[in-house]
């Protein structure tokens, strides 16, 4: 049988957990994910689980934090005065905002403290530091790519 391959695109249904089995994504059994192994459209350790797997074939891969999100990043934390909220907006802890920079792109972030005259918000990847769980089971290799 063939075997997924570098350059495959290929449809494939996952769940991911966190190791304590905590289940953070999962794809829906009747629509699989489809993406081209070797495009960075997953990231690096999902796509190197799922090369050498023939179709119907099912695996569960521990994927390394450095091979997910990357490790949490301290200089991606940052405080910020109270006053910098708008007045309707009451920051919790664990709250997801969205950032709008002076160059108008945006970002999210996390609230991760908040003291009386400040905020401090996380901007890491909320999978950042992690390792993960994929039970991975490849439905189908849609097409193949030109190389042998």
């Amino acid at each position: 049988m063939t075997q997924a391959k570098e350059g495959d695109t290929v449809k494939v249904h996952y769940t991911g957990k966190l190791s304590d089995g905590t289940v953070f994504d999962s794809s829906d059994e009747q629509s699989p994910i489809e993406f081209t192994i070797g495009e960075g459209q997953v990231i690096p350790g999902f796509e190197e689980a799922v090369v050498g797997m023939e179709p119907g074939e099912s695996k569960t891969a521990t994927v390394p934090s450095e091979k997910a999100y990357g490790p949490h990043q301290s200089e991606m934390m940052f405080e910020v005065g109270r006053d910098q909220f708008p007045p309707d907006v009451q920051p919790e802890s664990g709250q997801q905002l969205q950032i709008r920079q002076p160059d108008g792109r945006t970002f999210f972030v996390v609230v991760n403290d908040i003291s009386e005259s400040s905020v401090t918000l996380d901007a890491n990847h909320p999978l950042a530091g992690k390792e993960l769980v994929f039970d991975i089971r490849l439905e189908e290799i849609v097409s193949q790519s030109a190389t042998a």
